[in-house]
This record gives C-alpha cells, structure tokens and sequence, in this order.
C-alpha cells in the first residue's frame, strides 16, 4: 500500500459509540445535558471563589483552576461532537484533529498536576498547620499553577509535533467521539516507534510523578491524623479531604480505563465509553463533590446565587 504524507490528508472520520441514526438524538440529548452541567456547575464554583473573600485561599485557588481546566477541557471535546451528532456528519480535518489532541493533552496534564498540587495543600495545612501560611503563599500558588501549565503545554506540543512526521493510510476511521492520541498513532502507515516511547516516557514521568506525590502526602496526612488529632478533628480532617480524593479516584481511575483499554486491539467500543468516563465523569463531578461535601463552598455559593437574584 502506498503511503501518504500528511499534507495529504484533509480529514478523519469519528466514529463514536454508535453509528445507528435512531440513537442519534438520545446520545445528543444525553451530551448536551453533560456539557450544561459541566459548565454552569464548574463555572459557579469560579464565580463563587472570585467573588467570596472568605474564599480567597491556596485551597479554594487550586479548586477554581481545576474547575476552570475542567471547562476547557470539556469544550475541546464536547462542542464537535455535539455537532457532528446534530449534523449527521463524522468528518473531522484533519487541523481540527491536530488541535484536539494538543488541547486534549493540555487539559488532562494540567489537571494531573493540579490535583497533585491540591494534595500537597492539603498536606501543608494539617501536617505543618503554624507555617500553612508562610509555605502556601501568593507567589507559591501563582508559580506551582503556572509550572503546571507549562509543563503541560510542552508535553501537548512535543506529541502533537512528533503526530506531524507521521504518514497516514486511507484507513482514517477513528474509533471515539474525539481525536485521541492513542487511535490517531494507530492510523499511521509510518513508523510510530518514537511517538510511542514518547508518550510512554510520558505517562512515566508526568503521570507518575504526581500520583507519587498524592499517595506520599495522604501517607503522611493519615499517620498525622491518626497520631496526633482527637475523633471529631479526625472526622473533620478526613471530610476536608475526602472531596478530593473522591474526585482524584475517579480522574486516575478513569484514565487507568482508557489505558487499559487502548492496549487490546478488538476494544474500540470499550476505548471510546473509556474515554467519555475520562472527559467527563470528573469534570461532572467535581462541582457536586466539592459543592455538598464543603461548607463553606455551599455557604458561598448560596451568598453568589443570591447576588445574582437581586440583579
């Protein structure tokens, strides 16, 4: 078969869950109502930080760029599928791809590391509760948030640079609802060995070295509660975290599906509801567990929808 360079290629095809025109309306009826809540629930919890001053800590800062990095990450993915659905169409350029991957692998690194950060915040304020303060401040927060970004940002352009060496067959079809690294890399007629080893040293580094740094500062958060707190401030301890770990379970968990299920290659079905667990179940969420778990993110949220009232 003869190979054909990348310029040559002008568009991919998404095949989704289901190509069957009679679900069709279901599934955007059912995507449609996800984006909505991902929007209005992540996008009161920024305005909700913003606005409140008793908000204004390390805290609730990480927890309104998370909701923010949830918003992005949502609106690379959902917005064309929702109009491919409307429009009956599964055509994506292959520009758009490009972008879909870049923004993809923004987003999900930049929310890896922020849940990272978020854990070492928390460990900060229980296990060195006099010097919170003095070790999270303004200038801390502002360089760990923009490092995260950067770190993120690099490792979307390497991999989206390394995807435009590639040599594509005429076999586009792409086995999800949006352009995924993994079934992109699959589609090339080119030798792919280096965007693998890439993407593995990748995940390596830049998954691995967060989800250490989560699992040592819960290490450390527990044997601190455990040793030193009585039963009510241990309650209160562990309510304060289980937000967190409830979203961190289900983002890691999800991700661990969608790697799973890339790695069998009769699974693409299974990939793409992965990868919608992935891109959307956290960033549903994220507003609901912070939002019932947290008093005063429900206090402050109460207070804002009441401004809004009086407009």
């Amino acid at each position: 078969m003869e190979h054909g360079n990348y310029t040559g290629v002008s568009q991919f095809i998404l095949l989704g869950l289901s190509t069957d025109p009679e679900i069709q309306p279901l599934f955007f009826t059912l995507f449609l109502s996800i984006y909505l809540i991902i929007l209005l629930g992540n996008l009161l919890i920024v305005l909700a930080v913003s606005f409140d001053s008793h908000l204004h800590t390390p805290m609730y800062f990480f927890l309104s760029n998370l909701s923010f990095t949830d918003i992005c990450f949502s609106t690379t993915t959902l917005p064309k599928m929702l109009a491919n659905i409307k429009a009956q169409n599964q055509r994506i350029t292959y520009t758009g791809c490009l972008m879909q991957i870049c923004s993809s692998l923004v987003f999900a690194g930049l929310e890896n590391f922020l849940l990272a950060v978020m854990a070492y915040d928390r460990y900060v304020a229980i296990c060195h509760p006099l010097r919170y303060t003095i070790i999270m401040s303004p200038t801390l927060c502002g360089s760990l948030s923009l490092l995260s970004l950067f770190m993120s940002l690099m490792n979307a352009l390497l991999q989206s640079l390394m995807v435009l060496r590639l040599s594509f067959c005429t076999d586009l079809e792409i086995p999800n609802f949006f352009c995924e690294l993994a079934p992109v890399l699959k589609l090339a007629c080119s030798d792919t060995f280096i965007n693998y080893i890439l993407a593995y040293l990748v995940i390596t580094f830049l998954g691995g070295v967060p989800v250490s740094g989560i699992i040592f500062s819960y290490t450390q958060i527990i044997s601190a509660v455990l040793r030193r707190t009585s039963g009510g401030r241990k309650y209160k301890v562990f309510s304060t975290c289980g937000s967190h770990l409830s979203i961190v379970s289900i983002f890691y968990g999800t991700a661990l599906g969608v790697y799973i299920s890339s790695t069998f290659p009769h699974s693409s079905r299974e990939t793409a509801v992965a990868s919608i667990l992935y891109s959307m179940v956290p960033q549903m969420m994220n507003p609901f567990i912070y939002s019932l778990r947290n008093r005063d993110m429900k206090e402050a949220l109460r207070k804002f929808i009441n401004r809004i009232r009086l407009f």
